[in-house]
């Protein structure tokens, strides 16, 4: 029987929108404030803008938008379609549901990121031009049709990994800060290296064996099999100019109108749990006092972890079954005065 989980991280939106104090210096063109314009069609769709974006807060809780090309963090996904289909994104762009795009809370925008449904084990990589989700217990909101490539459409939400892929975003942050195109090729060389894209870390779910990683290009929305790429035209001679210098300018152009095919990249699963993190403290001490201070929502385990260079002190409730039961656990964890408890995925 199909779940109707995914309907909930927009109401949550929704409902945000009632509680939002005052303006901030955000533009916010997300779920929040997707009011400001709807269009009837896509085929006016107005240029989107690079944007990080100033601190802003929703039902008492901050968020601090900023660039970190090191961000790498599991939790939970969810989606949002047709309710927000043609409406604006917070960086200026229209919002399609069969784009291969995510909101996300704090990275610029746009930025690319690897997104890994470490239930199936389903990856590929998506482009962030929204913020949100602003459900608890969510990291990131795949447009729908990035949550049918990556198998979580039906079920509404997904244990996930995101990573940011640091070297792409850069070419797409310094192009457009500079008035200049966005490059197409930053998201097509994304594609090419998807074997390579997910890598280890101390503090992050292992990768699965590359040995074992199958690649598949799938067509776009709505159409049949993935058209075949024109080859570049041939190079014009012109004096001065070299034939492998004529051929590398026509391949750089022909790469800004080549369409980019969806890939996905399927890698074995690792069983992971679900827990709530009530915080992380690099004083055991903290830790300790903030578990005994939950003590009437449950029992709370003090879990130290390594986190790129620093060790930190999870405190912690789990795991458990069902994101639903976890969810539930959240919520009385923010009530209990810990508004920055989130949800967590973790071996």
């Amino acid at each position: 029987m199909m779940r109707t989980v995914w309907r909930l991280p927009i109401f949550g939106t929704l409902a945000a929108l009632l509680w939002l104090p005052g303006c901030t210096s955000i533009q916010f063109g997300t779920h929040v404030a997707k009011t400001v314009g709807e269009k009837s069609g896509l085929a006016s769709t107005p240029k989107g803008y690079y944007k990080v974006g100033d601190p802003y807060q929703i039902n008492g809780i901050w968020y601090y938008p900023k660039v970190d090309y090191q961000y790498d963090e599991t939790g939970i996904a969810s989606w949002y379609g047709e309710a927000f289909h043609a409406k604006l994104t917070a960086n200026g762009e229209i919002y399609d549901m069969n784009d291969l795009t995510a909101a996300h809370r704090t990275l610029p925008m746009p930025s690319l990121v690897r997104v890994t449904n470490l239930e199936n084990g389903r990856s590929m990589v998506l482009r962030v031009n929204d913020r949100g989700p602003f459900a608890a217990g969510r990291i990131i909101d795949l447009s729908r049709r990035s949550a049918q490539l990556l198998g979580m459409d039906r079920q509404g939400t997904a244990k996930v990994r995101v990573q940011i892929l640091a070297e792409e975003s850069r070419q797409i942050a310094d192009a457009l800060s500079r008035g200049r195109p966005e490059p197409a090729a930053a998201l097509a060389s994304a594609n090419s290296v998807a074997t390579d894209a997910v890598q280890v870390r101390p503090d992050a779910p292992n990768a699965s064996p590359r040995s074992s990683v199958t690649v598949q290009a799938l067509p776009l929305p709505g159409a049949g099999a993935a058209p075949a790429v024109p080859a570049p035209p041939p190079a014009v001679a012109t004096p001065g100019v070299t034939a492998e210098v004529a051929k590398a300018a026509a391949e750089r152009e022909a790469a800004v109108l080549r369409p980019v095919q969806p890939v996905v990249t399927t890698m074995p699963v690792v069983p992971t749990d679900i827990y709530v993190q009530a915080g992380a403290f690099a004083n055991v001490n903290n830790a300790v006092r903030v578990s005994a201070a939950l003590t009437q929502v449950g029992r709370a385990t003090v879990a130290p972890r390594q986190v790129r260079d620093q060790l930190l002190y999870r405190v912690r409730f789990g795991p458990f079954s069902s994101v639903e039961e976890a969810d539930r656990t959240l919520a009385r964890v923010i009530q209990a005065g810990y508004p920055d408890a989130r949800v967590i995925v973790d071996q």
